[in-house]
């Protein structure tokens, strides 16, 4: 879609490392021009990002751990729990 002259929020699941949030609003800024480019995450681990982004909205801040449930899996697994929780290892 043409996003020349509009107003963009970006929703994602979970910031982790921050190349993924940070590569698609470079990619916007460039190509597509929009008035302005908003993020919006769920989930925000706590730890040092390998690129710098920056996030307008946050749902919750979680430790660094893996975490299954609410469409988030491990596997193609645990997707579908009723909850978001952490996957910990046996």
């Amino acid at each position: 879609p043409d996003l020349k002259e509009r107003h963009v929020l970006l929703l994602d699941d979970i910031l982790d490392s921050g190349h993924t949030l940070a590569a698609i609003i470079t990619a916007l800024q460039e190509k597509q021009t929009p008035l302005s480019v908003r993020s919006c995450v769920l989930l925000r681990k706590r730890r040092q990002r390998e690129r710098a982004v920056n996030v307008d909205y946050v749902g919750f801040d979680i430790e660094d751990e893996f975490v299954v449930g609410y469409g988030l899996d491990y596997e193609e697994g645990y997707r579908n729990l009723p909850l978001i929780g952490v996957l910990r290892s046996q």
